[in-house]
């Protein structure tokens, strides 16, 4: 019989503390919890951000469009198709106005995902903030500003290296005395994972960009010896986070020894608080799959405990993707539930009431002195070519990461890694989150382009002329000199000067900058283990077709417009040359006019273009409209690219041979299909 309740307790039951409710221990406070948001306009991204907000997010972080981060104004050639779709367009003074309406910046803690331009974002950031009244040594947030890794992964880098680093370097010098609590750069390995970079890839080449940017500071001369360990406690790192979370945590444990040792024994940083390791978290969007999405929630989840379990090594802030990101760009409900993850781990479970679970740990010691000693040689190697900035000239870097990723690649083939739902476990139910796809995914109005340019003209309109003049000529002799850029760029800020004004007036100073692709430097045979025979078979294939046309067989791969994201298309271009084509692949960045003249001069059986932004609607046919002019109608194009179902559906009836996507991982298949396509269009049995 249950016991009244107030009833004493039964004779034998047992008293004392056991019978009172165990003391809750004393919670830490809860990492920054973002989510990764931005698109359409800067109005439309402002309501996402306030209702966020509502919802329990600490933090913002801002997602640029792709011309916002390259430099161009909506109205621009490279622009088309671009704007709004993988963030937010800011393009002038106005926009970030209306962007941060109703946000009380100087209480918020902003995170700006911006490399090339962050300069002119932060500029734009805090004359937003003085005009609310707020006292730009109060602001707090981060820009990334790692220009490094965007030579080496994601691709949105304008300058040359050295102008680059004078960017950052005059950016670190201005906030360490105006804008004290700002993170000036976030070094950010998140995208070379994403590249293909093994744990030490990872720990090495970030550790080197932090040599090379120190480095730059001090040989600048702009900031005091004394002051050098407040640069080092403001910056801060963006990492990506696997599925393989006990080697991820043993990796953060590393990332801080390593950053530890290094501002000790080179920077000599004698305050402890100065040489702590800060990092945010965007964990693994590469390793989401299209096939069986719902698998991608428990993948996010995991993930995220590898950053978070162990104390010593927490991160600072975190953003977790959506369980959809591999069909589209994600919904506010979509976005809502990875939010919602982290909530559970902040305060439904008991992982912030206890010390370091794994100090003394005598797996997770080996593992982090293992991946310690081996980030330490590979430093020391890029270190002796001249540093990061050598290593990114000379190929070498972005070679290894081709590399690793085409590793990567083979073992998925081989099935030596398994991806549950890809290729193991493939059966399935139907997905009834996907029952209706048209609305699994959110889309952006292809009236937002149309929109930014006519408030772009609108906003021209209305500034006045002779002080736009004065502010660009400041900016461009500035630039000349070995002067501070951030005062001049203020200027230009408060003058109306727009995003593709300021950088193009960069650009005629610095010049512009093609980094190596890294697919040469990958060595020939590189992924013959993914499926050896199979691509033996494709091989004699491709020899078979080319004598029978009279000619080698040759593809060129094509990244049109402003879509840095390369690695699908680096590692085509390697499984193609294995495969015995001839391979033509000229990097990122191409108007769909430049790559209809390389297939004119090239003279290729097949063009592959690869397009991850959503703009495939608009800058495939405008490849397949060139070629017919050119009289090359009959070359076949094929695309690859996160592109949902019926977009596939429209580029075919285009005139488009093939569409693959992430659920089409069996790169050797593809050649396969290469030969077919070029078999057909040449009426080859």
């Amino acid at each position: 019989m249950a016991e009244e309740q107030g009833s004493p307790p039964a004779a034998d039951a047992p008293t004392g503390a056991a019978t009172a409710p165990e003391a809750r221990k004393e919670r830490d406070r809860p990492w920054i919890i973002r989510t990764y948001a931005g698109h359409s306009s800067p109005a439309e991204s402002n309501a996402l951000y306030r209702r966020n907000l509502a919802k329990g997010q600490t933090g913002l972080s801002v997602a640029f469009d792709l011309p916002t981060q390259t430099g161009y104004d909506p109205d621009h050639v490279l622009a088309r198709g671009e704007v709004g779709k993988v963030g937010v367009p800011v393009a002038h003074l106005g926009d970030m106005r209306a962007l941060f309406d109703q946000l009380p910046v100087e209480k918020m803690n902003t995170s700006m995902t911006i490399n090339a331009t962050a300069m002119w974002l932060l500029a734009l950031y805090q004359v937003v903030a003085e005009e609310q009244g707020a006292d730009p040594a109060l602001l707090n947030g981060t820009t990334q500003n790692d220009i490094i890794k965007e030579y080496l992964s994601r691709g949105t880098y304008v300058f040359p290296p050295g102008p680059s680093l004078r960017l950052i370097t005059d950016l670190i010098a201005y906030t360490v005395t105006e804008i004290p609590k700002w993170n000036p750069i976030n070094v950010c390995s998140y995208h070379l994972q994403e590249a293909g970079a093994t744990p030490v890839q990872e720990l090495a080449y970030s550790i080197c960009t932090v040599i090379a940017v120190l480095d730059a500071v001090v040989a600048s001369g702009q900031v005091p010896a004394e002051r050098l360990g407040d640069v080092c406690a403001r910056i801060s790192f963006f990492v990506n986070a696997g599925v393989r979370f006990v080697e991820e945590l043993c990796k953060m444990r590393a990332f801080v020894a390593l950053w530890d040792d290094l501002l000790r024994t080179r920077y000599g940083v004698r305050n402890p608080k100065h040489r702590r390791f800060r990092y945010g978290v965007q964990v693994n969007s590469l390793g989401l799959t299209e096939a069986q999405p719902e698998n991608n929630v428990i993948r996010i989840v995991l993930e995220a405990l590898g950053v978070t379990l162990s104390k010593d090594a927490r991160c600072r802030a975190l953003q977790l993707p959506a369980w959809n990101e591999a069909l589209g760009l994600p919904r506010p409900w979509d976005q809502q539930w990875s939010m919602r993850i982290q909530q559970i781990l902040a305060y439904e479970t008991d992982l912030l009431e206890y010390e370091d679970i794994f100090t003394g740990s005598v797996v997770v010691e080996r593992r982090v002195g293992e991946l310690v000693e081996a980030a330490k040689a590979e430093i020391d190697r890029v270190q002796a070519m001249g540093g990061a900035v050598a290593a990114v000239e000379s190929g070498y870097m972005k070679s290894q990461l081709v590399g690793s990723q085409a590793a990567r690649r083979a073992r998925i083939e081989s099935g030596e890694d398994v991806v549950v739902g890809v290729n193991r476990f493939t059966e399935t139910e139907p997905n009834p989150l996907l029952a209706d796809l048209d609305t699994a995914i959110q889309t952006v109005d292809p009236a937002v382009e149309e929109a930014a340019r006519t408030s772009l003209a609108g906003w021209k309109a209305r500034r006045d002329p002779a002080a736009v003049d004065e502010a660009l000529l400041a900016l461009r002799e500035a630039a000349k000199t070995e002067a501070n850029l951030v005062p001049a760029t203020l200027a230009c800020a408060r003058a109306g000067v727009t995003t593709g004004e300021w950088s193009g007036v960069l650009r005629e100073v610095f010049g512009e900058y093609r980094a190596p692709t890294g697919v040469s430097g990958v060595a020939v045979g590189a992924t013959a283990g993914a499926g050896g025979g199979e691509l033996a078979l494709v091989r004699a294939r491709v020899t078979a077709t080319g004598d029978e046309l009279g000619r080698r067989l040759k593809v060129l791969i094509g990244k049109p417009g402003l879509d840095g994201h390369s690695n699908g298309a680096e590692q085509i271009a390697v499984r193609a040359r294995d495969a015995g084509f001839e391979v033509v692949y000229q990097g990122i960045r191409l108007t769909p006019e430049q790559i209809v003249a390389a297939a004119v001069q090239e003279d290729v059986h097949l063009v592959g273009l690869s397009i991850l932004s959503g703009s495939h609607l608009e800058l495939v046919p405008q490849v397949l409209d060139g070629l017919r002019a050119a009289g090359l109608g009959d070359v076949p194009v094929v695309v690859g690219g996160i592109i949902p179902d019926r977009d596939a559906d429209t580029l075919r009836a285009a005139g488009v041979a093939a569409v693959y996507t992430p659920k089409d991982y069996g790169l050797t298949d593809i050649m396969s299909g290469f030969v077919d396509i070029i078999r057909a269009a040449n009426s080859l049995p």
